[in-house]
């Protein structure tokens, strides 16, 4: 997930870094108003974190102009020391989609930012989440940290069924009758369309996802164990 965090407090930008850069969120910072206005209107963000005091334009005139002028749609979490309902009010009339109160706990900045990314992506019911991993059974659109990743219709079908029955092991049995219901080719091609799967969903980033169990199946889990 890809996120623009908007706050002039070095040290809180520093404390909201620290925490979600260790959950592998992208982060991007910006210290006003204008710049960033101009990294919100050039760069792709799945969410933009934003203060309501800042230098050079405030968070509520942030909020109208990136909806007004710059028909953007991408969900914003106001942060403000500011806790009435009258100032709440003026965030959500303002374009806000949640609202967090300073001093807040990163973990439930965390919470909210997972929680604004599933509704910004679809239906919760029709989104499925691994990790830093998702699938959105609709649109059929798969991210990963941010990242959009294409797959083939056959990667596509391969990697619902493991997110779907996530983290229990699904068996090649029932892989290969996914594909080929009861005709599954020679040779062992459903070890080669998962080693497709593998390039796109884990070979760009740090941790896999995907595990083989040996003589048994695959299954996909943030649990290496």
């Amino acid at each position: 997930m890809r996120v623009l965090i908007v706050e002039d407090n070095r040290d809180i930008c520093g404390n909201i870094a620290a925490y979600l850069e260790k959950h592998r969120y992208i982060l991007d910072f910006a210290y006003d108003g204008i710049s960033a206005m101009h990294l919100a209107l050039t760069s792709p963000f799945d969410i933009i974190v934003l203060d309501l005091m800042l230098p050079g334009m405030d968070g509520l005139s942030f909020c109208k102009k990136l909806r007004a002028d710059g028909k953007l749609e991408t969900p914003i979490l106001m942060l403000t020391a500011r806790d009435t309902l009258d100032d709440k009010i003026k965030g959500f009339e303002a374009g806000a989609d949640d609202y967090l109160v300073k001093p807040f706990a990163l973990q439930e900045l965390h919470a909210r930012l997972q929680a604004l990314y599933k509704r910004s992506h679809g239906k919760t019911d029709n989104l499925l989440t691994v990790g830093e991993l998702t699938l959105n059974r609709s649109t059929l659109q798969v991210h990963r940290a941010g990242r959009r990743i294409d797959l083939n219709p056959t990667g596509m079908k391969l990697l619902q069924r493991l997110m779907e029955e996530a983290p229990s092991v699904v068996t090649r049995d029932a892989l290969e009758t996914l594909l080929w219901a009861d005709e599954p080719p020679d040779g062992d091609a459903l070890r080669s369309h998962m080693y497709k799967l593998r390039q796109a969903i884990d070979r760009p980033f740090d941790t896999h996802l995907i595990h083989t169990v040996h003589r048994i199946g695959y299954r996909i889990t943030e649990d290496v164990q």
